[in-house]
């Protein structure tokens, strides 16, 4: 009896560890994306000195050069590129009947004899 109390206590002590490395890591991961992640994007802000660019700002820059003619070039390259096969084989099968040698190891007539 001393034995099974041993094993449900040993048991409990298990349980009790592995829930607390669990969710001792939840609560770690929480609190760092709710302070952490902030202040260290904040830093990397003032590392590298840029201001937010709103979408009006960003000036529209177009190379003329670009024609239609050169977009639908590329893509038909990519679509060739990507649809081609590989192996162009000849689907013709040949089977040739393999020569087997007899066996007694393989045989199962010496396998169905009664022997008492």
């Amino acid at each position: 009896m001393k034995l099974y109390i041993d094993q449900i206590s040993e048991g409990y002590v298990i349980l009790m560890t592995g829930l607390l490395i669990v969710f001792g890591a939840l609560l770690t991961l929480s609190i760092f994306f709710k302070y952490g992640l902030p202040v260290m994007l904040y830093i990397y802000k003032i590392i590298t000195k840029g201001r937010d660019k709103k979408i009006k700002d960003i000036s529209i820059e177009a190379d003329e050069n670009f024609t239609g003619e050169i977009a639908a070039a590329i893509s038909v390259a990519i679509h060739l590129y990507l649809h081609e096969q590989h192996d162009n084989e000849n689907a013709v099968l040949t089977i040739r009947q393999a020569r087997k040698l007899y066996s007694p190891w393989s045989s199962k007539i010496y396998g169905t004899q009664n022997r008492l």
